[in-house]
């Protein structure tokens, strides 16, 4: 029988900065500011995590650090996947050894792997960790797709528990083959969080709630509970403040969209550089006209 990990709103944390590395203390903030606010799992050293700018030690650094704060309050998701094999089994090992609750594992980016690659990949770090794998496959990002025939031979690895998957066509195919076990759906993409749901996934990893944790998390608990007015003008509401968010490269909206909210989390590292401040004033509309500030 699978594991499944966590059903709702997954916050894709972002990682705070100063000149000279993590800022660990505000991330200890920011986890807070998440699990008093109906968080159902942090993910953590992800694409809002900026890890391809990260050191090794930075990302070890991190994880760490996620999991003590949190204090298994929460899950928490680490990721540690990558485009060398060999490389992603050692950051697995890594995040198994200081108490991750899964691994979040992403489809190797610009080796263009065949099907057969991925999954001889994916079997590779299964077997090296006995810690839940949920998959994430995100082809905007990577080139290749991890395509789900391919995913449902994976799900036959015990390990591999679940999948963030940002195709929605393709959540709708995987829900419908694995309608009989327990294998978790998280979609990738915050304006479809209710759509698949309906589809029958089992969450998000989300990115707009690193700014509106509860209301994320309320979509998901208004749609278990029948409520499917109320969570459907709620996730309508999201939009144009999600489209705000990715008016630019993730995630720089959203690192200024705290940075608005008096979090002060930092500057991304380049090459996602500083937001054009056009770019920062319909951001800024968006958040006012959410009412996150006056």
């Amino acid at each position: 029988m699978k594991t499944t990990i966590f059903t709702g709103s997954g916050t894709a944390i972002i990682t705070p900065f100063t000149d000279s590395g993590v800022d660990f203390s505000k991330l200890e903030e920011l986890i807070e500011f998440q699990v008093h606010n109906k968080t159902d799992a942090i993910i953590v050293c992800g694409t809002t995590g900026e890890t391809p700018t990260m050191t090794k030690a930075e990302k070890e650094a991190t994880i760490k650090c996620v999991v003590k704060a949190t204090n298994e309050r929460v899950p928490v998701i680490a990721g540690a996947g990558g485009n060398d094999t060999k490389a992603a089994i050692e950051a697995s090992k890594y995040a198994e050894s200081v108490g991750a609750d899964a691994i979040l594992s992403v489809v190797p980016y610009y080796n263009k792997p065949t099907q057969y690659g991925l999954y001889k990949h994916f079997e590779a770090i299964a077997k090296a960790v006995k810690t839940p794998i949920i998959l994430y496959n995100v082809p905007g990002r990577t080139v290749v797709n991890l395509e789900p025939a391919t995913t449902i031979k994976l799900a036959e690895i015990d390990n591999i528990v679940a999948i963030k998957e940002c195709v929605l066509s393709q959540i709708a195919e995987l829900a419908y083959a694995f309608q009989k076990n327990n294998f978790g759906i998280y979609t990738g993409d915050d304006p479809v969080f209710l759509p698949a749901l309906a589809y029958g996934a089992t969450g998000v990893v989300s990115v707009m709630a690193n700014i509106i944790p509860k209301d994320t998390h309320m979509i998901h608990e208004h749609f278990i509970h029948n409520q499917i007015d109320v969570a459907r003008e709620l996730q309508l509401k999201t939009l144009s403040l999600i489209k705000a968010l990715f008016i630019e490269s993730n995630p720089a909206p959203t690192k200024m969209a705290l940075n608005l909210m008096g979090m002060n989390v930092g500057k991304c590292r380049l090459p996602i550089s500083e937001m054009d401040p056009k770019n920062i004033e319909v951001l800024t509309k968006e958040m006012k006209k959410y009412g996150l500030l006056k």
